[in-house]
């Protein structure tokens, strides 16, 4: 008999790949020939059981001299066991987890591998060497999802594909759930499924452990332990929330929903996909299908709901979460956009479009991208070709920098900045024009990141000019900017020294110095507070008279530090 003794599975690092064509020949399956298996008939696929999954065989089990002693197929009924668990012989562990559906294989099986130095008499003697016909009949997939024996997870029928969804997704989901051993019905879908975000499912959250593990048409059933069941705010009737519950699903679909931005106020739905992989870049020209709603239902934006709409990607023709949603769509891909306000038309609103737009709109729209034209990308462009894109850049990063528009202006610098960083084979004025065009775009790169608060990339910015032009008092002036926004003041002290040394006359210079020692000035007597403070608890001293303190601020800069004369063409810094 198969199922006689406990044993602890092993794995099998020798084990050879049961390929097509290796019928009749002999394979060891464990490095010490413990285990070796001779395929009679091929299996079908490639997938083969794997640990804790309930596998049917058929099986005609004999002695070396050929004495049967135990079949399945004598008694007519498949035998079952959990396959990796110890509840067989460890031979049978090691063979069928080799084995493909409806493959037939003789396993022979050391005595180590199967009863060992006892035997199981009367049958099978001592120390004996068994010969095992197995076919692997059927399985099914049993896995512990959780890690914890909380979601018990078995596949019913198997999914198509590769792709799982994620946590933000929207699932079309069959489903039926139960207490265990109850045929109460506690919830179900309606007929044609139920349609939910991940993030915020109505169902036991064991249901939703699964929901991510789980291929398109996938059927499962479930056993959820009650850690893994409803949350208490939405434990329907009938569940006391101690309860293990059981559950049937079919993920029949899912949309795909990724932020587009980092703070998730531009978000994207997938609702159509494309085979395509293609995806436009900065300044690329799409062709679309396009239409803008309130979340009232209300069109504002009608312009590509008869006709298709061409739009330039980042020249201000559709608001900013439009223009950065279609960078991550693909061509024949259609989809949904969520724009918050801050993306959208802000806290003005719009007059301009089909239909009003109230101020803090959220906006949603609708886009199918039919057909693009990639702009041209660097190392398709001449050396006076780049130097040219690179200059028009610039000058427009400047435009948005003056309506305040920072973040898109920080866009236009950096890619001035790319097409020219690395390209050494600029000669004669090319290579003068270059080194201008990155001088003045690194440094209203910094002074977009100092208005934006982003002062770890100020400081890299004045970095690059610094490394060919060391003594550029723009740059130094910025960093120290930079280094007072996170409060680094020695290190700012540095900087505007050595710009004093080379313009001592500067006005903004020295006011930002007397602005850094003043913000020094009071740190250094909160920092004596904390140690009098600390000093006069461990002594029992009274503590000290706290002195009068002036607002930092914080080493921000002020209006007229962004807008100080350029060194190099005293133009104002939106303009370098």
């Amino acid at each position: 008999m198969a199922q006689t003794e406990t044993h602890t599975p092993v794995d099998e690092p020798g084990m050879e790949d049961n390929s097509a064509g290796s019928s009749g020949k002999e394979q060891q399956l464990t490095e010490d020939g413990g285990v070796s298996k001779k395929v009679l008939k091929e299996g079908s696929g490639i997938e083969m059981p794997d640990k804790g999954d309930e596998v049917f065989v058929h099986y005609v089990g004999t002695l070396e001299n050929g004495e049967k002693f135990d079949s399945s197929r004598d008694r007519g009924d498949p035998f079952k066991f959990s396959l990796g668990t110890g509840s067989v012989i460890k031979a049978w562990d090691v063979g069928v987890k080799s084995m493909r559906l409806g493959e037939k294989a003789i396993l022979t099986c050391k005595s180590d591998y199967a009863y060992g130095q006892h035997g199981s008499p009367p049958k099978i003697p001592a120390n004996a060497t068994l010969l095992f016909e197995v076919e692997l009949m059927s399985w099914k997939s049993i896995k512990d999802i959780s890690g914890d024996k909380g979601v018990i997870k078995t596949i019913t029928q198997e999914g198509e594909e590769w792709q799982k969804p994620a946590d933000q997704d929207e699932v079309l989901v069959h489903y039926s759930i139960n207490v265990k051993g109850s045929s109460e019905v506690l919830q179900a879908s309606r007929e044609g499924g139920e349609e939910f975000s991940l993030d915020n499912a109505p169902v036991p959250i064991g249901v939703v452990t699964a929901l991510k593990t789980m291929k398109r048409n996938e059927q499962v059933s479930l056993v959820l332990q009650p850690k893994y069941g409803y949350r208490a705010d939405r434990r329907p009737k009938g569940d006391t929330g101690d309860s293990v519950l059981e559950a049937t699903l079919e993920l029949v679909n899912w949309k795909k929903v990724e932020k587009v931005t980092d703070d998730g106020a531009v978000m994207k739905k997938m609702l159509q996909d494309s085979k395509e992989w293609k995806r436009p870049n900065e300044e690329a020209t799409v062709k679309l299908q396009l239409v803008g709603r309130l979340q009232d239902g209300t069109i504002f934006d009608d312009r590509g709901q008869n006709e298709p709409v061409d739009i330039h990607i980042d020249a201000e023709e559709v608001v900013e979460g439009l223009d950065l949603a279609l960078l991550k769509m693909k061509e024949g891909e259609e989809a949904e956009i969520s724009i918050a306000p801050q993306y959208g038309f802000g806290s003005e609103g719009s007059s301009s479009m089909a239909a009003h737009v109230p101020p803090n709109a959220t906006l949603l729209y609708t886009v199918k991208l039919l057909s693009m034209e990639k702009a041209r990308e660097g190392y398709e462009m001449q050396d006076q070709e780049k130097v040219d894109e690179a200059g028009q850049r610039k000058d427009k990063g400047n435009e948005l920098f003056k309506q305040n528009k920072f973040g898109r202006a920080s866009k236009k610098y950096k890619k001035a900045i790319d097409l020219i960083d690395y390209d050494s084979k600029f000669e004669g004025e090319l290579k003068v024009r270059s080194r201008d065009i990155k001088r003045g775009a690194n440094l209203n790169l910094a002074a977009c990141h100092l208005r934006l608060k982003q002062f770890k990339d100020a400081r890299a910015a004045c970095d690059k000019v610094l490394e060919f032009d060391a003594t550029n008092v723009k740059a130094l002036y910025r960093r120290a900017q930079a280094w007072m926004g996170s409060q680094d003041y020695l290190e700012a002290e540095q900087d505007i020294k050595q710009a004093l040394e080379r313009d001592p006359a500067n006005k903004d210079v020295r006011a930002l110095h007397k602005r850094c020692r003043s913000e020094q000035a009071v740190q250094n007597r909160k920092e004596a507070k904390l140690y009098s403070n600390l000093f006069s608890k461990m002594s029992k001293l009274p503590d000290l008279e706290p002195q009068e303190e002036k607002p930092s601020t914080n080493g921000l800069p002020s209006e007229s530090d962004i807008s100080m004369p350029d060194v190099e063409q005293q133009q104002p810094s939106a303009a370098a």
